[in-house]
């Protein structure tokens, strides 16, 4: 007679610390991007770090920080500290901690040396420091910069050191990190949970908007992360309360929930979404901006290929350029303001036929406090919409720092704009509707 196998019980997930270093960080002068990508790339394969301990480029107290961190975790994580100057103390703290020495790398020293020379640029003598490492780490290149990063096992536990730039530190966890510890299962091989990402909807009313749906799958994993105009939901199995196969059908669900609020199963950005409908549609796009200095543009130069449906932008911060360069009667900017619904619209227009586009998306707000326009507060925003169908623009009033404001206008313009792009897609009689984004 045959047995019938239960699964066997998931293994708790080890304990990951990150100790992100420099008195940059403590200063407020640099953000702690490390904490946002490694954090990020963690919760993808499984993972959610434990700690994060911003630390001062200080031998004693990361010393002392790390031997606490190490005591109580698998993984440690560090990042900085590991170049040439005098403030650069993080190898030398942590082989301390370990009770290993430090010891010179005649093939690290190499690479510098070739690097330097291929840069055209003398190498300083303080260069050298970088090519030493604690006996028994192994090195980890670093093909964008001079400072190696270190993998080092012991007492069953794994300690890695990153370089602090991203533009090295990113491609080391990509290519070398995240690899090994995925070979060792401390990571997952892939992704462990779905991303709905939706727009023009709040994080408490998604919540409930879809509360009937997430009731029925109590093992799943939920999790909202919100953002100016958009929240993302992660549907996950990590833990193994949940199956991929629960999760998947769950997402399924949600997405029928949530029509056109759904812009994205996965990590595309509205951007992205936009520029696919676009695409589809054979239809091209330009874009005016007073106010968000050129940040909209940038979302879709960001793109591979947005020369096949983006034809430019321009920047009309001033006044004089609304009227030189998009052609806005002078006397309607007297009339209204340069912040209003009237300018948005004739800027739309404007620069869709200046550029030659089918859809011209502007952007004209009060971003921040000292920005002023016929007495409008600050966090005003005006969008304006041109199409082979007509013209309009729509008001958002978002209080908050410029830089949110910013977010938000961009966010809700790209949002507008795929709606109508949806619309005017369902709209044509010999095309399919658009289906919902499917679950991978």
């Amino acid at each position: 007679m045959a047995h019938k196998q239960t699964p066997a019980a998931q293994p708790a997930p080890k304990r990951f610390e990150l100790l992100t270093l420099g008195d940059e960080l403590l200063l407020g002068r640099t953000a702690n991007g490390h904490l946002l990508f490694i954090g990020d790339q963690l919760a993808r394969r499984g993972v959610q770090l434990a700690a994060n301990v911003v630390l001062p480029d200080d031998a004693e107290t990361i010393a002392a920080q790390f031997a606490r961190s190490w005591a109580r975790s698998a993984v440690v994580i560090t990042t900085g500290g590991l170049g040439p100057t005098c403030d650069d103390l993080t190898r030398e703290a942590i082989a301390d901690v370990l009770g290993r020495k430090l010891v010179f790398d005649k093939a690290v020293e190499q690479t510098i040396v070739e690097r330097f020379a291929k840069l055209g640029r003398k190498m300083t003598p303080n260069n050298l420091k970088q090519a030493f490492r604690p006996e028994g780490a192994e090195v980890l290149p670093n093909p964008f910069g001079t400072a190696p990063g270190l993998w080092l096992e012991q007492d069953g536990k794994v300690l890695v050191m990153l370089p602090g730039p991203p533009n090295e530190l990113q491609p080391m966890w990509l290519n070398e990190v995240a690899p090994r510890l995925a070979r060792q299962r401390l990571l997952g091989r892939r992704e462990s949970f779905i991303q709905l990402r939706t727009a023009g909807v709040g994080e408490s009313a998604l919540e409930t908007k879809l509360m009937p749906v997430l009731t029925k799958y109590p093992g799943v994993e939920i999790a909202y992360c919100a953002h100016p105009f958009s929240v993302d939901v992660r549907l996950g199995w990590s833990q193994g309360r949940a199956s991929e196969v629960q999760a998947k059908k769950l997402a399924q669900e949600c997405a029928a929930l949530l029509g056109d609020d759904l812009f994205s199963i996965g990590s595309d950005t509205l951007a992205e979404a936009v520029s696919d409908l676009l695409r589809q549609a054979g239809k091209t796009l330009a874009v005016a901006e007073s106010g968000t200095g050129g940040l909209l543009a940038m979302a879709f130069t960001d793109l591979a290929g947005a020369t096949k449906f983006f034809q430019g932008g321009v920047i009309s911060y001033r006044n004089s350029g609304k009227v030189i360069l998009l052609d806005v009667p002078e006397s309607l900017i007297e009339q209204h303001g340069a912040v209003s619904a009237e300018v948005a619209a004739a800027m739309a227009t404007g620069v869709a036929e200046k550029l030659v586009a089918d859809f011209g998306v502007s952007l004209t707000c009060c971003a921040t406090a000292g920005v002023r326009s016929h007495a409008l507060p600050a966090g005003t925003i005006f969008i304006g919409l041109h199409s082979p169908d007509g013209v309009w623009c729509k008001r958002l009033d978002y209080p908050g720092i410029g830089a949110a404001v910013r977010a938000r206008a961009i966010n809700a313009a790209l949002d507008w704009l795929r709606r109508e792009l949806l619309r005017e897609q369902r709209s044509r009689p010999t095309k399919k509707p658009a289906a919902a984004p499917a679950v991978r």
